[in-house]
């Protein structure tokens, strides 16, 4: 008889796109974080009984200190680090929020033109978003 394949377990995660004319707010993660240094959207993991959009939203005051209104989502993407573990990432265009962003936790954060975006170390889930906004294909 052979052994019952191990539950999938699916962490659900947001992230928030924030547009300034031909600018995206891109963040690197900290020297403590899982993969410390890579680049990020800033957002974060959604928790029970949470919508997407209050997470981001509680996200956003937590690591920029702004309130942001969540615009729509851009797009869904599954993607899995290691075995049995997949992140599904929801990423919300983000164009009006109260506050100039303030880094409360990323090791930097700064305004990338979206063509300049491939040229930061970005996460591998992100990789592929990334490429589209920065040919003008997403957003």
């Amino acid at each position: 008889m052979s052994e019952p394949a191990p539950a999938i377990k699916v962490k659900r995660v947001v992230a928030g796109i924030l547009v300034r004319g031909d600018e995206i707010l891109c963040c690197q993660r900290s020297h403590d974080d899982p993969m410390p240094l890579k680049w990020e959207f800033p957002g974060g993991k959604i928790e029970p009984n949470e919508t997407p959009e209050a997470a981001l939203a509680r996200e956003l005051v937590e690591e920029l200190n702004i309130s942001a209104e969540i615009g729509p989502l851009v797009e869904t993407i599954r993607h899995s680090y290691r075995p049995g573990a997949i992140i599904e990432l929801y990423f919300f265009r983000i164009d009006r929020w109260q506050g100039e962003p303030k880094n409360q936790v990323f090791a930097d954060i700064r305004w990338v033109k979206r063509e300049d975006m491939p040229k930061l170390d970005f996460l591998e889930a992100d990789l592929g978003l990334v490429k589209e906004i920065a040919e003008g294909n997403k957003l």
